[in-house]
């Protein structure tokens, strides 16, 4: 993204962990945009959290997961930050993070599947040993090793395969189903054989030790070796100094945000939200993209996943007065979204794209 101090950054909200963590290289703003407000929730209370907890009530709360005092912290501290919405939500919500039910990590629906997979470890206790060695191996041999040798051959049964291709599991993890049809239109071995292809080359090829994005759904929590960068001291230090001031949340649709926002924006962080759109919302997705290069600094970068190698919306959706082709106007730079997508420690988007926009 190469993001300097004159950068404004547009990022899809998510769990807000992305937005945090571009703050961190001190950006002139970061304008964090979902139209989700339950996600825009979650982002409230960590940056209300940075803004008035120490440290360690910090940490236990987003990297534990678990804070038994949090009811009074969230009463005297964190809710009277929270917009009427984020308000009525975590209301009804504080117990997910006192430890009743085990860690916050284990509630919603990504945390249910996660709960359901430790559930299914607890029924399999060598599997589960298995498993929690691999994730402590100190070098990537040996990680491999445990993998090929201890879990593949029990692992890959065909109840797994079956649980993974239906989309009820699909929808509780986030994917919905349109990116089913797109993972099922490029892959011989359909959504649980692209699934097993993602996790393998996770297992196999990268380090576990330090890869939080699995480590915590296997542990329900985080470790201050293993986080997101908000969530290690010092830089948790750096936000609360000042940084967090710079981050502006915004409930609605990018194309709303941006027609109302009088800054251009440098850099867009897009995630895969325009998988969805371009089967359930294309003349919005059209609009959309009209709007972010009206909005767009010449030559701004933009980052966006999607679940297809090549997206069938850079074909069809068209910009411009003169209804240009969106491929032909932007400039990807293929052979760096190769290599990043090589390092990717989640691996489970066939598309990585990394585009500038007209200067």
């Amino acid at each position: 993204m190469d993001i300097g101090p004159d950068d404004r950054i547009l990022v899809i909200s998510s769990a807000g962990c992305n937005a945090l963590d571009y703050l961190l290289d001190s950006p002139t703003s970061v304008h964090a945009i979902d139209a989700n407000p339950r996600q825009n929730a979650l982002l409230e209370l960590k940056a209300a959290g940075i803004r008035t907890l120490d440290y360690e009530d910090f940490f236990k709360i987003f990297g534990d997961g678990i804070h038994p005092e949090f009811t009074r912290l969230y009463r005297d501290h964190l809710r009277p930050l929270l917009s009427p919405f984020a308000r009525r939500f975590w209301d009804r919500r504080c117990p997910w993070f006192e430890g009743k039910r085990g860690s916050f990590y284990f509630n919603g629906l990504a945390g249910t599947v996660a709960r359901a997979f430790h559930a299914y470890l607890r029924l399999r206790p060598k599997l589960r040993a298995h498993v929690e060695a691999m994730f402590e191996a100190e070098t990537l041999d040996a990680q491999r090793a445990i993998y090929d040798q201890k879990i593949a051959p029990i692992l890959w049964g065909p109840a797994l395969r079956w649980t993974l291709s239906r989309q009820f599991t699909m929808s509780m993890i986030g994917v919905p189903h349109p990116q089913r049809r797109e993972v099922q239109a490029q892959h011989s071995g359909g959504v649980s054989g692209f699934i097993r292809e993602s996790l393998e080359y996770v297992m196999r090829e990268l380090p576990l030790k330090d890869n939080y994005f699995y480590g915590v759904y296997l542990r329900g929590r985080y470790t201050q070796d293993s986080c997101p960068g908000y969530l290690k001291r010092e830089e948790f230090e750096r936000l609360q100094a000042g940084l967090i001031d710079r981050l502006h949340i915004y409930t609605g649709t990018v194309t709303q945000f941006l027609q109302g926002e009088s800054h251009l924006i440098s850099r867009f962080v897009l995630l895969d939200h325009m998988d969805w759109m371009s089967s359930y919302h294309p003349e919005a997705l059209m609009e959309e993209w009209d709007a972010i290069l009206e909005r767009a600094t010449p030559g701004a970068r933009a980052i966006m996943r999607s679940a297809h190698a090549r997206p069938s919306y850079l074909d069809w959706v068209q910009v411009g007065p003169e209804k240009q082709q969106l491929r032909n106007v932007l400039k990807f730079h293929e052979e760096m979204a190769r290599e990043l997508t090589r390092s990717d420690r989640v691996h489970t988007y066939a598309g990585f794209h990394i585009v500038d926009l007209p200067a």
